[in-house]
């Protein structure tokens, strides 16, 4: 076929892989964004932004943050402004460079997310108890091959 690179069966189950991962995607999505909510009274924007800067214990700038996230700088700033009204993060002005900030969990937001993350990677592990942990390290084997795949295009 020219201008194809598969066959139309083998494009088919490409497209089918490709709306598996993307349903699974969003049950787990779904069922994660409803039980933060029901748990913590949290968001998954929040918990998310909260999981990036406690893997940056230095902080991050507001573009480092949205580059993370994959969101733009006015999504993040609304999330941002919330967790500092409510004492969960900080923001000071980056050394060297008063224009930039710099965005950290504060004791109490690094609290409320080492709660929020035990139990996020309990719900995580009984979402995807229906694979074996051989089935789990290779299909994330798999994934990270796609992912790299496409990230080279």
């Amino acid at each position: 076929m020219e201008g194809s690179v598969t066959g139309r069966g083998e494009s088919k189950d490409r497209l089918r892989l490709w709306l598996r991962l993307l349903a699974t995607t969003r049950l787990i999505e779904g069922e994660i964004r409803s039980r933060l909510r029901s748990d913590f009274d949290q968001t998954l924007p929040r918990f998310d932004v909260m999981a990036q800067l406690n893997a940056a214990p230095n902080g991050l700038s507001m573009s480092d943050l949205s580059t993370r996230l994959m969101v733009s700088n006015g999504n993040v700033t609304g999330i941002v402004d919330r967790l500092v009204q409510e004492d969960l993060v900080s923001r000071t002005a980056a050394p060297g460079d008063r224009r930039s900030l710099v965005v950290r969990l504060t004791e109490a937001g690094q609290k409320s997310f080492d709660a929020m993350a035990v139990v996020h990677e309990d719900w995580i592990s009984e979402l995807t108890q229906g694979l074996d942990a051989a089935t789990v390290r290779e299909l994330g084997q798999m994934l990270a091959t796609l992912k790299h795949s496409i990230e080279d295009r």
